[in-house]
Order: structure tokens, then sequence, then C-alpha cells
């Protein structure tokens, strides 16, 4: 298990200094100076210079890149340009709430689009079936901001359900309950698409499972469904599940990000569109850079889980 480990490890980490090279570089092609572009008309020339002797923009770029990861991974990120703050302190606590978010999401992707896929493959060939297949079909492609306008259209004007954006009601109790009334629409927005796109994996590993020749056997044993269910059909649909679910995680960050600025959730995306507009570029570099490590730490983890859980690795475990 150890030596799966770090091989995973020994993958992951060229990944990642692939992407810290890649945001510096993108940084480094946008035209002009961004400490110049972030505050021009705003300081003096000789307080930009300071400043951008202080983010050592002023060195070679070989250099500048060095600097910047090891201020990266020492959690030094350098200050908002616009906000005239810490990056740490700027998306500190709108990290802690894209988790939530992205939590919430992945739960509402996990546990319907698991039993919508049992069931459906238990029910194959069936006019439910077909017509549950029919929806996960057309909304497959559905894009992720569409989703959510519709979801603020129904449910917050028209049906008056949930609230349309923020995390609390200012003159609430800023409560369980109220952070839960806000969360569901932008939770279902994001989570709904790779809820369809795993009940519809999960659907054809349950119909490949229960046409196993050892299940037939079971079954003219005279062993019942739900028998079958408990015993064999969750433990070989485990594997399957968490692959789905690690390649899932990286469409939700991604949707997070839209769904954020459309509920104005204050999480990670919201303030990497704000740093956007303002150039704020330590800001984007530090957000775009701890959405790729989650991305790459999940996909790790289920990984890992998957080599645990494959019979042909048990002697390495």
């Amino acid at each position: 298990m150890t030596r799966l480990l770090l091989l995973r490890l020994a993958q992951t980490v060229p990944l990642l200094f692939l992407i810290s090279l890649l945001v510096f570089l993108i940084a480094k092609l946008v035209p002009g100076d961004p400490i110049a572009n972030a505050l021009a008309g705003q300081l003096s020339t000789e307080a930009i210079e300071q400043i951008r002797h202080v983010y050592g923009l002023d060195k070679p770029a070989a250099v500048q890149y060095l600097l910047w990861v090891k201020n990266l991974f020492s959690g030094d990120w350098g200050m908002s340009l616009t906000m005239r703050t810490p990056v740490a302190d700027v998306l500190g606590g709108a990290f802690a709430n894209t988790v939530i978010l992205t939590v919430a999401a992945v739960l509402l992707c996990l546990i319907p689009g698991v039993i919508i896929g049992v069931v459906c493959g238990l029910w194959q060939g069936t006019r439910r079936d077909r017509l549950v297949m029919l929806v996960v079909q057309l909304a497959h492609n559905v894009p992720i901001f569409w989703l959510a306008v519709f979801f603020i259209w129904l449910f917050a004007v028209k049906l008056h359900w949930f609230p349309v954006s923020g995390m609390y009601d200012m003159r609430g109790d800023r409560g369980i309950t109220d952070l839960l009334h806000h969360l569901f629409l932008p939770a279902l927005s994001t989570a709904l698409i790779s809820m369809l796109i795993l009940a519809r994996q999960v659907r054809n590993s349950v119909i490949g499972i229960m046409q196993a020749d050892y299940i037939r056997t079971y079954r003219a044993l005279g062993y019942s469904t739900p028998r079958l269910l408990w015993r064999h059909l969750g433990r070989n649909l485990l594997a399957p599940i968490i692959s789905i679910t690690g390649l899932q995680i990286g469409y939700l960050l991604s949707g997070v990000i839209f769904i954020e600025k459309i509920f104005a959730w204050p999480g990670i995306g919201t303030q990497l569109y704000n740093a956007a507009a303002g150039q704020d570029y330590p800001t984007i570099q530090t957000g775009v850079m701890l959405i790729a490590a989650c991305f790459l730490a999940v996909n790790l983890i289920s990984d890992v889980l998957q080599d645990w859980l494959d019979p042909r690795h048990e002697g390495a475990r």
C-alpha cells in the first residue's frame, strides 16, 4: 500500500509543478506589468517600483518563478492588490465557503446518483428505466449556468421556496438552518449534471454485475435480489463509484466557480472573479493553485482507494 501511495505521489508532484509553471507563465504573458496595471493612477511611480521590488518583479523570470513557488509553499502568498490585505486572509474564509458548497454538491451528486443508478439498473428495459435514461441524456449537455438561472426562476422567483443569493439572511440568526436554506440551490445547480452522469454509470455497472455468471448462479440457488444487493452488489460497485466520483470532483469544482458568482456565494470563485476584474494577480495565481491542488489531492485519494480495492494489489498492501 505504501509503495502504491508513493507511486501516485510521484505522478502527482510533476503535474502540480507543470500547473504552477503554466499559471505563472499565463500571468507573465499578460501585456504590461501586473503591478502597474492594477495600481496605475492610484500610487506614484516610486511606490509602484517599490511594490514591484517587494514582489520580485524586477528580477529575471526564472528567479521570479522560484521565489513565487517558495512563497506559495511557505504560506507567504503576498498582498491583494485590490483589497490591500494579505492574500491568505482574502482566500482563507472564501476557500472554507467553497469547501462547504463543494461538499454539499458532492453529497447531492453521490447519494441520489447511486440510488437512481442502482434502481434503474434493476429496472433495466422497463418504461421507468427508459424514461429516467431519457432525462439523463437530455440533461447531460445542459450548461450549468442555465440550470442555475432556471432554478432561481422556479424555486426563488416563482415558488419563493429558497433565497436567491448569499450564505445567510442578513436578518437571520446565521445558524445551520439558515445556511442550509441558502446552500440548497447553488449545491443542486452544481451537482445535478454530475449526479445524472454518475447515475448512468452506476446503472451500467449494476447491469453488468447482475448479468455476471456468479450472480446468475446465486439466483438459480434461490438467493433473493435484496440479499444479492446486500452481499455482492454494494462491494462490487464501490470501485466504479469512487472512480466516477473522483473524476466528477474536477467538474464540480469548475462548476462551483460559476455558481458562486450567480448566487453571490462568498467563496473562492467569487474572489477569483473579482480579482480578475481588478487584475489582482497574486490573488488569481494563489486561488488557481488552491483549486488545482484540491483537484489533484482528490484524484490522488481516489486512485489510492481504487488500488486498495483492487484484489490484484492485495499482496502490496
